[in-house]
């Protein structure tokens, strides 16, 4: 039975997760094996109910690694020419090699699945040697040489490459809570593809895979194309791509450049284009465990990516899909280079929510951890703007975006740098806390602006006191002129209605 070789996947990544400082990626435990109950292990019993399963096909017929090949793709093939070949335990060990790359070829082959009743005795041959080829590869002794590399390499391409075809999703995309109630779409051919995922996992996991052989076969076109079928509507299919692209990453040192590169350009198709791609969150998640792996200081083109990529990424309307890792990555930069927060936070402001109230909330909640990890420097150049923004979000009528705001108090360390320079952030939060104390609906947001407004007024009553004698004064200035505003126009409507008796014309 074939061991699962990594853990679970948890929600959300620890800050206290081990660092490795000394490369540029580390295999942490956001990252895990994305085999679940259907493993592939247990694709070994029940063999003879798999007729029953649904099936898809493994590759598009266009797809060009399919056509380099050299494989018959849209025929299909005799029962009497597509025969089981002898298994590993029956040969001599020197014959193991040649009988590795005869069942290789073998698993080229592509049946048409549109028909799950057509060829069902020769799918499922193909589906026990996928089985057998993970064995092998698990348990080889000896370097993979060359020949072999390049036949792993074709069989993979043609039955993972193809063109991910789903139905149209019309603008939900950009809903994302409408997304989340949705059941993600599944792939038919899934209990036959996750042995191919699970063989180029395991192959490139592998001892006895030399990177500096295996680069020639696994190199840009390759990486590029797996990075394509990360917009998989399979959540699945996401999770191996994901495992697999950050084993890539840590083996393939030559590659880890070209694979930063490539994962910016879909953010920006992302962000500045399409708004649609099903796999950003597992991007963000690989991205978290790298930045995790960045060397002190930082690149400039590390800071670049944060700037250009990973802060516009706030944009979308469906941020909610992929915040959490996207909260995460941004929070990493941070703790590594604390001078980057004034950039993260003007960042926030510039994409900050007007009428989204969902999203105000994320954002507030990722404003917490983004100052949790500012020290006092930083967060002065950044907080005349910063809080004139959360004085809005504390008159919000929407009570769970003051509340998420108003908790802003409740951290100890945000409380401390507000507190060191209540001269400034008072006078501007002060007119906020008033009018929330005497007019919001919600009791709850009451209770919470009068416990801050205490904070205040104890910490230093005679600053509060001055504050508030300002804001009544500017309170009553705002009266007058509105009243001086509202008796001109009752003057104007006066003469107008007068003039209007007498048929004339009314200049203003």
């Amino acid at each position: 039975m074939i061991k699962q070789i990594l853990g679970k996947l948890p929600r959300k990544p620890s800050k206290s997760d081990h660092r490795d400082q000394s490369g540029g990626t580390h295999t942490s435990s956001n990252l895990s094996n994305p085999s679940r109950s259907g493993d592939v292990s247990n694709s070994r019993s029940g063999n003879s109910s798999n007729s029953t399963l649904p099936v898809s096909h493994f590759a598009n017929p266009g797809n060009k690694s399919s056509q380099a090949g050299n494989v018959k793709l849209n025929g299909n093939p005799p029962s009497s020419s597509y025969e089981a070949l002898p298994s590993f335990r029956d040969v001599s060990n020197s014959e193991k090699q040649n009988l590795f790359i005869r069942k290789l070829g073998m698993c080229c082959v592509i049946f048409d699945f549109t028909d799950p009743t057509k060829n069902l005795k020769e799918k499922d041959i193909k589906r026990q040697t996928l089985l057998e080829l993970v064995d092998y590869v698990t348990t080889v002794n000896g370097k993979f040489p060359e020949n072999v590399m390049q036949e792993i390499v074709k069989m993979v391409s043609v039955n993972l490459f193809r063109a991910l075809t789903s139905p149209p999703r019309e603008s939900k995309i950009l809903e994302a809570f409408d997304l989340e109630e949705e059941e993600p779409l599944m792939d038919p051919v899934w209990p036959h593809l996750q042995i191919v995922y699970e063989f180029l996992l395991r192959f490139v996991a592998s001892p006895e895979t030399d990177a500096k052989l295996a680069k020639r076969y696994i190199d840009h076109a390759f990486v590029l194309r797996l990075l394509d079928l990360f917009d998989s509507e399979d959540p699945r299919e996401r999770e191996y791509l994901k495992t697999i692209l950050h084993r890539v990453y840590g083996k393939f040192m030559v590659h880890r450049p070209y694979i930063r590169k490539a994962i910016n350009n879909i953010f920006y198709r992302f962000i500045f284009e399409t708004e649609k791609h099903n796999g950003i969150a597992e991007l963000l998640e690989i991205l978290g465990s790298i930045i995790n792996g960045f060397a002190l200081p930082l690149k400039e083109e590390h800071k670049l990516f944060l700037v250009r990529a990973l802060i516009p990424l706030h944009k979308p309307k469906c941020i909610p899909m992929y915040h959490q890792q996207l909260s995460y990555c941004i929070t990493q930069f941070v703790e590594k280079d604390c001078k980057l927060a004034d950039t993260v936070i003007r960042g926030l402001l510039k994409y900050w929510p007007v009428t989204n109230s969902s999203k105000e909330v994320l954002f507030l909640g990722e404003l917490e951890e983004v100052l949790e990890a500012t020290q006092p420097p930083e967060f002065q150049r950044c907080m005349v703007p910063l809080f004139r923004q959360i004085a809005r979000c504390i008159n919000s009528s929407h009570f769970q975006v003051a509340e998420r705001a108003l908790f802003l108090w409740n951290n100890d360390h945000i409380e401390n740098l507000i507190k060191q320079n209540r001269k400034v952030i008072l006078p501007i939060i002060l007119p906020a806390l008033e009018r929330n104390t005497r007019s919001h609906w919600n009791l709850a947001v009451q209770s919470l602006t009068q416990n801050v407004r205490k904070m205040f007024s104890d910490h230093d009553p005679e600053l509060f006191e001055e504050c508030f004698i300002k804001f009544k004064e500017d309170e009553d200035k705002e009266k007058a002129m509105q009243s001086k505003r509202e008796a001109t126009w009752k003057r104007l409507e006066d003469i107008a209605a007068a003039k209007a008796s007498c048929n004339e014309a009314v200049l203003i």
